[in-house]
């Protein structure tokens, strides 16, 4: 089916209608409802599954929030506005938008509190084990390296990773995800926020100014058209399963996608292309690597020259990008037998603990049985075991409660072909979320947010972004189109 946008004029008839129309049930849907009901005007979302939720629902939850927000406080952590914008605009990577950093940085204690007006739940507890998520209902913990090098000597560090109470989440199972959407939902609901499910948005229905005046949508095989009074809110998701687009733009993670739901095919992204619309950092992606954090601090990770490239005590995602991206996505975590037995032991949900592939009583042996070149893996780990030995990484610089040297048996963790990623680009939006045309002209009626926008990350990214300014430009679409 076509995304081409529909005259109005050929508009066979409006089977429904709001001030607002909202495509997409996640966390920015969610947001951009409850603001657009809050202004006074009447809001209908539009949502592809059974259900609200979309992929934050079963997203680990983390909000990515600072400047000195009352859980910070209450948690013993101090932060500013410039300490957070400092870490971020190095961490979200090249090409990273200063201005929407800084607008995002200044209104986050603010989006903090607002959440909790919601009725967003949080604990103040940190949780400062390695982890991909805290382990209980703790609410903060570091999600970005924000205490790792080189990012502790650009800011000071903070947490900043926000994360919703669940008592009795369970890793894989339950997360905290759920415990954000739910009360944004009750909110949008409480103020009268409409949602019509099961609704596939097809195209966009312009006027003869190419206004964006209404949406073209299936439900049930039954072709439907949707108006928009004041205006349209694209909140669809990234193009993680959109197949052909991300052979297009973002070819290393094709057939890899995670943290993502099948339902973000880039539909939005397409039908706001059609009518004009720029993009952004379409070829950047966020890369997970598929090994426990406790094992990653207690080993060393090298590539298939046998050597050390990142330090193992940063945030994850920064491993997975860059394995995949500089690494030609081959990875061996070394670990001695000890270390091992410390981390299966250690506070985690083992979701993604890995055995050991080769254990050899040898460095020399480990090298061979993996097939690195001759020498590379032994000096490797000589120099790294006389640094730990004193306490010190002067290579990558990895924290002092981390090094231990290497010791025996000795065994390697295979790491090839285990990262999977999801797309960080998409439309082109002001900062009052409103979809930018090629020339940088507002396209009237149009606004978009979360991963059918290209937000904060472009080559960087920290475990909260997402939902956070996924939720921040929901708000701002939904007031805008308001408006």
């Amino acid at each position: 089916m076509t995304v081409r946008p529909v005259p109005v004029t050929s508009v066979p008839r409006w089977d429904d209608e709001a001030d607002v129309v909202i495509a997409g049930y996640g966390i920015a849907g969610a947001a951009a409802a409850v603001e657009a009901a809050h202004c006074g005007a009447e809001v209908l979302v539009l949502e592809r599954t059974g259900s609200w939720g979309g992929a934050a629902a079963m997203a680990g939850g983390f909000i990515y929030l600072g400047g000195g927000t009352a859980l910070q406080k209450a948690c013993g952590f101090e932060d500013s506005v410039d300490n957070m914008a400092a870490f971020l605009n190095v961490a979200m990577g090249p090409g990273a938008d200063a201005d929407r950093i800084a607008d995002y940085c200044a209104g986050s204690v603010a989006h903090f509190d607002w959440l909790v007006q919601c009725g967003v739940p949080f604990k103040a507890e940190f949780f400062s084990e390695p982890g991909w998520e805290p382990m209980g209902d703790h609410g903060l913990m570091y999600s970005g390296g924000e205490n790792s090098f080189p990012f502790n000597t650009i800011a000071s560090p903070a947490p900043r990773g926000h994360v919703p109470q669940m008592s009795n989440k369970k890793q894989g199972e339950a997360s905290a995800g759920y415990m954000l959407m739910k009360p944004l939902v009750e909110t949008a609901q409480a103020a009268s926020a409409r949602a019509l499910y099961d609704v596939r948005v097809q195209a966009l229905v312009v006027d003869a100014d190419r206004r964006a005046v209404g949406i073209r949508a299936r439900r049930y095989g039954a072709e439907l058209f949707i108006r928009a009074r004041h205006g349209i809110v694209l909140a669809t998701g990234s193009f993680a399963y959109n197949d052909a687009m991300v052979a297009q733009y973002a070819p290393r993670i094709a057939g890899r996608p995670a943290a993502s739901v099948e339902q973000h095919d880039g539909q939005a992204i397409r039908m706001a292309q059609a009518l004009g619309a720029d993009l952004a950092h379409m070829d950047a992606t966020e890369v997970a690597i598929f090994i426990d954090p406790q094992q990653l601090v207690r080993g060393i990770l090298v590539n298939g020259r046998g050597q050390r490239y990142v330090a193992e005590d940063t945030y994850p995602g920064r491993v997975g990008q860059l394995t995949l991206y500089h690494q030609d996505n081959t990875a061996y975590l070394i670990i001695d037998s000890d270390a091992q037995d410390e981390a299966m032991a250690s506070w985690s949900p083992r979701l993604m603990m890995r055995p050991a592939s080769w254990v050899c009583e040898t460095v020399a042996e480990l090298e061979a049985e993996i097939g690195l070149a001759p020498g590379s893996l032994q000096a490797t780990i000589a120099a790294y075991n006389d640094g730990a030995a004193r306490g010190e990484d002067p290579l990558l610089h990895k924290k002092r409660e981390w090094l231990r040297p290497i010791g025996s048996p000795v065994g390697a963790i295979d790491l090839r072909e285990s990262t999977g990623g999801f797309t960080l680009g998409g439309l082109r939006t002001s900062l009052d979320a409103e979809v930018l045309d090629v020339d940088g002209s507002p396209i009237h009626g149009l606004f978009a947010a979360g991963r059918s926008a290209a937000g904060l990350a472009a080559w960087g990214y920290a475990s909260g972004i997402s939902l956070g300014d996924g939720s921040f430009y929901g708000r701002r679409a939904g007031r805008s189109a308001a408006r």
